[in-house]
């Protein structure tokens, strides 16, 4: 039976199906499929002729593939049999078949959205995971960077260290205990007057006060000089000299013993603030040690020598820690004259007044006069008496020398402060020549040029810049929030979308803003754009036009309105982000722009504020009207090809109900006389 060739063809059929074979397997018998019959039969047939001869000749094998797979085949067929024969004796033995998995049928919108959520959610797990790695990155980063200011903190600490203690063996501690005991009285009344600290860059007590302290100073440098070089000692004189020195060390004794110790400084980026610790800076720093030098009184030598501005010599050693005040207050150029005019008056009275045609000849003001020579021989003007001398030629060549380097360095200074106070003019005129040169070289028409041109004449002259962007880029977080508060804040307040949402939210908002500015009859939204943005009016006016040519003007909104909120929060279904109204800009209009982008952005850390966003953006749509469909519009007009049919005269509508009521009739007396005729038939 199991050498029948039909029954071994159904059985190879039902082998080709186990999940017993694998591929190649499978494919090779079904490449033999078609010769499995024609062989099967040669094998039954040559099994006969065992019966019929006792030594059967040996099978003639045309092709060994073909025997060998057949016989695979017949082993696997034997193999089967045996396992269901086991099969049918055992009910419990197992089936040599593997049960597929159960496959659970989707439809193929079910099936679609589990392949969009397994997507989404393999997304979000990627995303998740490049966060983390990134917030790892930035971590590890902020931990180097901390390192590494640490480092640098320290090594600053050591050099500091290491200054101060250089600075220690040039001028030692001084102790001040004493004078603490002495001043105690007065600092508590002070106290009550300055406070117990000051600011020394915003406090406008001290900034005034700095101003005497330059006086001071400037009348020691200055006269003292002078007294010391030109004959101004008498004894009439003189009473008035001691008056103002002594106001002078009046002056500076009060800042060293009221202003400085209450200077608030910063240490490891705090601003001290205590009384104690500010007056201790103080008297540790290297100024104080020269201010106490610089007020010694060896003015009282004067008592037993001649007296003379000599001893005043120390007062000019606080050029060292003022000399920002002084080179606000005098020039160093008129300094260096004044110098150099004492210089040469000096030499004359060295040389002798009148001996020569170079030295000073004793008429009129010494110091004018003497000054005059400085200012011609320093500068190099020329027109100068000629030395004589070998003393007076060598001091005019010393005077060559130094008027060459002091009017060249005053010439480098003049071009770096007309550099620097030009710099952004040079920057405008050389942005807006690139630009010219640009349109012209794509021969853009003239209109458009000279618009452009007039945009950038106006944005120079209403903000002195170009971007205001590249400034406040260049500033911390905390400066461009507090500058982005003070200008826009109350304005987003004021906003119905954005009351009640996160104040911090507003914030983020108003550094998301941009501005732009608009020239006269710029449209800055039309009827049916798309709309991306809101505007905030900074500065001019725009107005709502319609009808033709946009020549109705609807309302005019100024500084401090806004307007396209609405299309923020309206998604593009139905149209509902479509511009509704036409807004141009009358006259220069600056507005701020912040973009429907940013603001999701924003929303995405604020899910409270877009559910409140999202309620009253709703409230305000049905409040102003909901913008009509696209779809409703086209059908509106596809309708008004069919006008509604007229409505019927009254005198046919009438004629028409007498006919409907005479046919009712008739059909009445038709109904109630066929009873009759029944009966009687």
């Amino acid at each position: 039976m199991d050498d029948d060739p039909q029954h071994t063809a159904k059985d190879t059929q039902e082998l080709l199906k186990s999940p017993d074979l694998n591929p190649m397997e499978k494919q090779r018998c079904c490449r033999l499929s078609r010769c499995l019959p024609k062989a099967m039969s040669c094998v039954f047939y040559s099994n006969l002729s065992v019966f019929s001869e006792e030594a059967p000749p040996p099978p003639v094998v045309y092709s060994r593939y073909t025997d060998d797979t057949i016989r695979f085949l017949a082993k696997k067929l034997k193999e089967r049999t045996e396992i269901l024969k086991e099969k049918a004796i055992d009910p419990y033995a197992t089936s040599p078949e593997v049960t597929p998995p159960v496959t659970p049928i989707l439809r193929k919108d079910d099936y679609i959205r589990l392949k969009e959520e397994e997507r989404i959610a393999k997304e979000e797990a990627e995303k998740k995971k490049a966060e983390e790695a990134a917030k790892k990155a930035e971590e590890k980063k902020k931990k180097d960077e901390e390192k590494r200011l640490e480092a640098e903190k320290k090594a600053e600490e050591e050099r500091l260290a290491e200054e101060a203690k250089k600075k220690e063996r040039i001028l030692p501690q001084i102790s001040c205990s004493c004078f603490d005991v002495l001043f105690h009285p007065v600092e508590e009344k002070m106290d009550v007057i300055l406070g117990t600290t000051i600011d020394p860059f915003t406090d406008r007590r001290y900034i005034s006060w700095l101003s005497f302290v330059a006086l001071a100073y400037n009348y020691n440098v200055w006269f003292c000089s002078a007294r010391l070089a030109f004959p101004y000692h008498s004894e009439t004189a003189n009473r008035y000299w001691i008056f103002l020195d002594i106001l002078s060390d009046i002056v500076n004794i009060i800042d060293i013993i009221v202003w400085q110790p209450r200077l608030q400084f910063v240490k490891a980026g705090d601003i001290i603030k205590d009384r104690a610790l500010t007056k201790l800076h103080y008297r540790k720093s290297h100024q104080f040690k020269t201010d106490i030098i610089s007020i010694l009184p060896f003015d009282l030598l004067c008592l037993y020598f001649e007296f003379s501005s000599f001893y005043r010599l120390n007062r000019f050693i606080r050029v060292v820690i003022d000399l920002r005040v002084v080179a606000r207050t005098t020039g160093y150029l008129l300094f260096m004259l004044h110098l150099n005019a004492c210089a040469y008056y000096v030499a004359s009275v060295h040389q002798g007044l009148a001996t020569t045609t170079w030295v000073y000849d004793g008429n009129g003001t010494a110091y004018l006069r003497c000054y005059y020579f400085a200012v011609r021989s320093l500068i190099n003007i020329g027109g100068l008496p000629e030395p004589v001398t070998t003393f007076e030629i060598s001091f005019q060549m010393a005077n060559f020398f130094i008027g060459v380097f002091v009017f060249s360095s005053l010439i480098g200074q003049m071009r770096d402060v007309i550099g620097a106070a030009t710099a952004a003019q040079t920057y405008f005129r050389a942005s807006m020549d690139g630009c010219v040169s640009y349109m012209n070289t794509y021969t853009i028409p003239k209109l458009v040029q000279n618009r452009v041109r007039t945009w950038y004449n106006y944005t120079w002259a209403a903000q002195g810049m170009l971007d205001e962007s590249e400034l406040l880029d260049k500033m911390p977080l905390v400066m461009r929030i507090a500058i982005a508060v003070d200008i826009n804040l109350a304005t987003f307040q004021k906003i119905a979308l954005f009351q009640g949402c996160d104040q911090q939210m507003l914030v983020d908002m108003l550094l998301r803003l941009k501005s732009i500015i608009y020239l006269p009859g710029d449209f800055v939204v039309k009827k049916g754009d798309i709309g991306k943005e809101m505007y905030i009016i900074k500065s001019g006016a725009v107005q709502v036009v319609g009808g033709p040519d946009n020549s109705i003007v609807f309302v005019t909104l100024k500084a401090g309105s806004v307007f396209g909120e609405i299309s923020l929060l309206q998604s593009a279904k139905d149209g509902g982000n479509r511009r509704t109204a036409n807004v141009k800009a009358h006259g220069f209009a600056n507005l701020f722009v912040l973009e429907k982008k940013d603001l999701f952005d924003i929303l995405v850390h604020y899910p409270e504020s877009e559910k409140v966003l999202a309620r009253k953006g709703r409230k305000l749509v049905k409040a102003k009207g909901a913008v009509p469909a696209k779809g409703n519009e086209e059908k509106q007009k596809g309708l008004a090809l069919f006008p509604p049919k007229p409505p019927t005269p009254k005198l046919l509508r009438a004629f028409a109900n007498m006919k409907k009521l005479k046919v009712n009739v008739m059909w009445g007396s038709v109904f109630c006389c066929r009873p009759f005729k029944s009966t009687d038939g």
